[in-house]
C-alpha cells in the first residue's frame, strides 16, 4: 500500500504542476487553454529532436521549456487578442473554441512531421529507499523538480512585487490597471510562464514514462480536473489538488483496473465540487 501511495503522490506532483499552468491563464483572462496539453508535447518533441542530436539532456530541456512558453506567448499575442476584448462568458466561449483549434492544428503538425516521436528520459542510478519502498531514480527527480517548482512558485507569487501584481490583477483587474499596472503585459508574462510549466511537465513525465505524440489530449484533461478541484486561479490549490488526485488514480489502478480510473477521477472531481463549488482553495 505504501508503494502505491508514493507512486501516486509523484503522479500527483506532475499534476499539481499541469493544473498550475492552466489555471493561472484562467485566474487572470477568464480562458481555459485547451491547448495546454499540446503545448507540453510539443516541447516533449522539441527536446526529443535535440536529444536525438546529441546534446545534453539538460540544455535540451531548458530550450524545449522556452519553446513552448515562446509558442504561448505567440498565441497571447495573436489569437487570444480578440478574446480578451469579449466579457463574461462570451470570453470564455471564444477562448476555448480557439484554443481547442489551436490544440487540434498542433496535434496534427506533430502527427504528420513525427508520427511515432516520444520523449523518454533515463535517469540512471539504483533505486533508492524511500519509507521502506524502493523508488527509482527518474521518480525521485521528477518529484524533486516538482517540489521545488511549487516552492518557488508559492514565493514568487506571495513575497515579489511582479507575484503580487500578478494577483492583484486576478482579484480586480481594473483596480490593478488604476494603480499602474498593465493586465495586457501580465497575461503575457503568465501565458510565457504557463508554457515554461507545460514544457517542465513533459521534462518530470518523461523522467517515469514516454510522452507521446498522443499524450496532449489526456494531459489537458488532467490539468482541467486538477485546476477545477484545487480552484481556479489558486497555485497551492492546484498542486494540493494534483497530489490528492494522483494518489486517487494510483489506487484505484492499482485495485480496480486502469480503465476505470478516468471515471473515478471524474467522480472526485464532481464530489469535491459539489462539496466545495470553488474547489479546495478557491475563493
Amino acid at each position: 500500500m505504501r508503494a502505491v501511495i508514493l507512486d501516486g503522490i509523484v503522479l500527483g506532483l506532475g499534476f499539481g504542476l499541469l493544473g498550475v499552468g492552466l489555471t493561472l491563464v484562467y485566474g487572470l483572462g477568464g480562458v481555459l487553454n485547451l491547448a495546454y496539453g499540446e503545448i507540453a508535447v510539443f516541447a516533449a518533441i522539441v527536446i526529443s529532436e535535440l536529444m536525438a542530436r546529441d546534446t545534453p539532456t539538460v540544455l535540451a530541456a531548458c530550450v524545449g521549456m522556452l519553446a513552448a512558453a515562446l509558442l504561448s506567448v505567440l498565441l497571447d499575442l495573436t489569437l487570444m487578442r480578440p478574446v480578451y476584448r469579449q466579457t463574461g462568458e462570451h470570453r470564455t466561449l471564444l477562448g476555448l473554441l480557439l484554443t481547442l483549434g489551436v490544440a487540434f492544428v498542433i496535434v496534427g503538425l506533430l502527427n504528420w512531421k513525427y508520427p511515432t516521436g516520444a520523449l523518454y528520459i533515463f535517469v540512471g542510478g539504483d533505486p533508492i529507499s524511500l519509507a521502506g519502498v524502493p523508488m527509482t531514480t527518474g521518480s525521485i527527480w521528477a518529484s524533486l523538480i516538482a517540489i521545488v517548482a511549487a516552492g518557488l512558485l508559492l514565493v514568487f507569487f506571495g513575497l515579489t512585487t511582479f507575484g503580487r501584481g500578478v494577483r492583484s490583477v486576478i482579484q480586480d483587474e481594473v483596480g490593478a490597471r488604476l494603480v499602474g499596472i498593465s493586465p495586457s503585459l501580465v497575461r503575457t508574462l503568465i501565458f510565457a510562464l504557463s508554457g515554461g510549466l507545460a514544457g517542465l511537465v513533459a521534462v518530470t513525465r518523461a523522467m517515469t514514462a514516454p510522452v507521446t505524440v498522443s499524450a496532449g489530449f489526456d494531459l489537458t484533461t488532467f490539468a482541467l480536473i486538477v485546476a477545477v478541484v484545487g480552484g481556479l486561479g489558486s497555485v497551492a490549490g492546484a498542486f494540493l489538488a494534483g497530489v490528492i488526485l494522483g494518489i486517487v488514480d494510483n489506487v484505484s489502478a492499482h485495485y480496480i483496473g486502469e480503465y476505470i480510473t478516468s471515471i473515478v477521477l471524474l467522480g472526485a472531481a464532481g464530489l469535491t465540487i459539489l462539496v466545495r463549488p470553488r474547489g479546495l482553495l478557491g475563493r
